[in-house]
């Protein structure tokens, strides 16, 4: 599997945002309390969902810890923040460099492209994982737990600083 690379302009995000780790996952009550009230939200640019996990810098992916905390979202991109509902927060993620894999199947395949990224790809590459939020954008041929849903996810990446001649 090969991603493509692309450079991500600065993107507005409204939405909501739980603290958990992969061992206490809370995406599905996190995202149960966003669905309702995403039509609240004024301004999208798109249908597209944004499932985003923002890390702590210090998160090594190479020692993967199951009970580190960080921050899952899940958000849709605004024009601006002027009309941001109550029950709702506001992120910039800023502009960067990506490695944008699509994925095909059920969120049970998950740690298994995960995997791949991190532990075959990422390491064989001239990249370098970035400390910027990772995220997953939900479009049209998106369907909760299909084997046929699609998915983009999006790593980000830095050119490695140590390349070996």
């Amino acid at each position: 599997m090969k991603p493509r690379i692309e450079t991500l302009s600065e993107t507005k995000l409204v939405g909501k945002r739980v603290k958990m780790s992969i061992s206490e996952n809370k995406t599905v009550q996190l995202w149960q309390s966003f669905m309702p009230l995403r039509k609240t939200i004024k301004d999208s640019l798109t249908s597209d969902l944004f499932s985003m996990q923002v890390y702590d810098p210090s998160f090594d992916f190479r020692d993967f810890d199951p009970e580190a905390l960080f921050d899952k979202w899940a958000a849709v991109e605004v024009a601006g923040f002027d009309n941001v509902p109550d029950a709702m927060e506001t992120y910039i993620l800023e502009a960067g460099l990506y490695a944008v894999f699509l994925y095909k199947g059920t969120a049970s395949g998950g740690p298994q492209i995960f995997r791949y990224i991190f532990g075959t790809w990422l390491p064989a590459s001239v990249y370098d994982p970035d400390s910027r939020p990772h995220f997953e954008i939900l479009g049209e041929k998106y369907k909760n737990n299909d084997p046929e849903s699609e998915e983009e996810i999006w790593i980000p990446i830095k050119p490695k600083t140590n390349m070996q001649q």
